[in-house]
């Protein structure tokens, strides 16, 4: 199988279906942002914590299933690959569980700290992008609401592990000065 196959050449792409679209459509856009955190969060690993990296593994495998799910444009196709509501709460569910690890929170925090932690911070960022993208395109086309509600929770998972990597680095917090 070859990499390359000049059908992008002239600004389109397939989706699943097999339809073209623009490279610059809402969707692609969504899709391609949605791997530009995966990516981000491929530079963590290994964080130097088993439990984060294991979080870490199983959020890729989530994203890569949501970059499927938002290529295809047919809601109605079972055989797709789909995120589902249990996705996002197994994110709620690991907040949940460092909540004891972390003092509570007083204020913003600026992003940095330990190079894992500041590269959380930055994966954070980046997924809030990505949900900005994909709630663009739900705006526009059906999506699935599953997904978009797991970029949010994403988001915030990854502002706590990056408090909780900065934490057991002893590395403290700092608010911003207004």
């Amino acid at each position: 199988m070859k990499i390359y196959t000049g059908r992008g050449d002239e600004g389109m792409t397939d989706l699943r279906d097999m339809s073209r679209v623009s490279k610059t459509s809402a969707r692609i856009e969504a899709y391609g942002t949605v791997d530009e955190v995966n990516s981000v969060i491929g530079r963590i690993r290994p964080s130097g914590y088993d439990d984060i990296d294991e979080k870490l593994s199983a959020v890729q495998n989530h994203l890569h299933i949501i970059q499927a799910d938002f290529a295809n444009p047919d809601r109605e196709d079972a055989d797709a690959p789909h995120l589902e509501e249990h996705h996002v709460q197994k994110l709620e569910d690991w907040m949940d569980a460092f909540d004891d690890e972390l003092d509570p929170l007083q204020s913003f925090i600026l992003p940095g700290g330990s190079d894992a932690g500041s590269k959380l911070h930055h994966a954070r960022a980046v997924c809030r992008r990505a949900e900005r993208r994909a709630v663009s395109l739900a705006s526009d086309e059906p999506v699935n609401g599953a997904a978009v509600a797991y970029l949010n929770r994403l988001s915030d998972a990854l502002f706590v592990w990056a408090r909780v990597v900065n934490k057991r680095d002893g590395v403290p917090e700092e608010a911003p000065e207004y």
